[in-house]
C-alpha cells in the first residue's frame, strides 16, 4: 500500500495507536546529482534534484504499525 506524502493541509495518523509524530519513512528515490571531487579525490554533492520519489513504507514508530498510516486534516489556527 503506497502512503501519500502530507500536505500543507494534511498530516499523517496511526490509525491503531492514534500517533501523529513518530514515523520511520522507507523511500525509493532517483536523482541527478553534481559531484565535485576535490585534487585530493573527497567528493562533494554541490546540486541534487530529485527525478522520481515513491514512499514504499510508513512505519509508526510507537506501535511498529506497518501499512496503518492514513493522512488527516492538520489543525485549523485557533480562533
Amino acid at each position: 500500500m503506497t502512503v501519500p506524502l502530507p500536505t500543507e493541509t494534511t498530516r499523517w495518523r496511526c490509525t491503531l495507536c492514534g500517533n501523529l509524530t513518530r514515523f520511520d519513512v522507507s523511500r525509493s528515490s532517483k536523482v541527478v546529482e553534481y559531484v565535485h571531487l576535490d585534487l585530493a579525490g573527497k567528493p562533494d554533492v554541490e546540486e541534487r534534484e530529485v527525478v522520481s520519489e515513491t514512499i514504499d513504507s510508513v512505519r509508526c514508530r510507537w506501535c511498529n504499525a506497518v501499512d496503518q498510516i492514513e493522512l488527516v486534516d492538520r489543525p485549523g489556527p485557533a480562533a
